[in-house]
């Protein structure tokens, strides 16, 4: 009767070592998984952060088209101002 009972002990024993190894498993791979999910989010980080940075410049370069296009307009207004000057002088 004895061996019947520590046969019983040693197969819960066992169980329970293999539910401790499926742990330890589960553990590792969420560890693993962990440092990819921030290696990602570093990597993210750094990409938005150019993204940022081009949308800055772009933002600029808009502004500055914009200035140049209203400068534009008024050298062509000038222009005409003058030909009609001319124009007007008869010569």
């Amino acid at each position: 009767m004895a061996k019947t009972s520590r046969t019983v002990d040693l197969e819960a024993i066992d169980r329970l070592e293999e539910k401790v190894k499926l742990l330890v498993d589960a553990i590792g791979q969420m560890r693993t998984a962990e440092s990819r999910v921030k290696e990602e989010n570093l990597r993210l980080a750094r990409e938005l952060e150019a993204a940022r940075a081009r949308l800055a410049e772009a933002e600029g370069a808009a502004a500055e088209f914009s200035t140049l296009k209203e400068e534009r307009e008024v050298i062509r207004t000038r222009v005409a101002e003058m030909l009609e000057q001319i124009e007007a002088l008869n010569l």
